[in-house]
């Protein structure tokens, strides 16, 4: 994995190199060469790498991403501050099909570093408020809901929202026990 750096060295030696053609009168390949340089600047601020990751996860291939996210040995140096926010956001949605504490982990880092897409940040809020309410922190859990349902704009969460909420009111209930009732002492006094 190339430092992020490097991208941008590239883009601009090929700036140079447009700006030569340009002055000899390649007009086209100037322009062509320009074309070229915004790839590399795109790729700068949208990793190639995150980009697969989520193709794959388009398709449900859990394990292409996986493959795809190790490719990016050292976040830090290779990502911008968003990037790597999605890099722990892609980590996050996958382990938490096995492992809720290290997804939380995962999804937390995504929110501090932030998400430049309001329904992302509300699926990682969302997310959040699932793993709160099953470690039975309900008052987290309805803040983060209600945030993601802030964020959800769109309205591509409203299924999922209504769910959690009504998982939740469901838990909020009391079991009702039908029949005689009472302790099994109150009943041996009356028997």
């Amino acid at each position: 994995m190339y430092n992020k750096i490097i991208k941008l060295i590239i883009a601009a030696g090929i700036i140079a190199y447009a700006v030569y053609q340009f002055t000899e009168g390649f007009i086209g390949n100037g322009i062509m060469l320009i074309l070229l340089s915004l790839v590399f600047v795109f790729l700068y601020f949208k990793n190639e790498f995150i980009l697969l990751a989520f193709l794959r996860l388009r398709k449900q291939d859990f394990e292409g991403a996986k493959k795809w996210l190790n490719k990016i040995k050292n976040p830090e140096s290779a990502l911008v501050t968003k990037q790597q926010g999605y890099y722990n956001y892609l980590h996050g949605i996958m382990v938490s099909q096995t492992n809720m504490n290290e997804a939380e982990k995962y999804f937390k880092k995504a929110i501090s570093l932030g998400l430049s897409m309001d329904h992302d940040l509300a699926m990682a809020k969302l997310n959040l408020s699932g793993i709160a309410f099953s470690k039975r922190r309900k008052q987290e859990a309805q803040k983060l809901l209600s945030e993601a349902q802030k964020l959800d704009k769109q309205g591509m969460l409203t299924d999922q929202i209504k769910l959690m909420k009504e998982n939740m009111k469901r838990a909020q209930i009391p079991n009702q026990h039908y029949g005689t009732g009472g302790s099994i002492r109150a009943q041996k006094r009356r028997g």
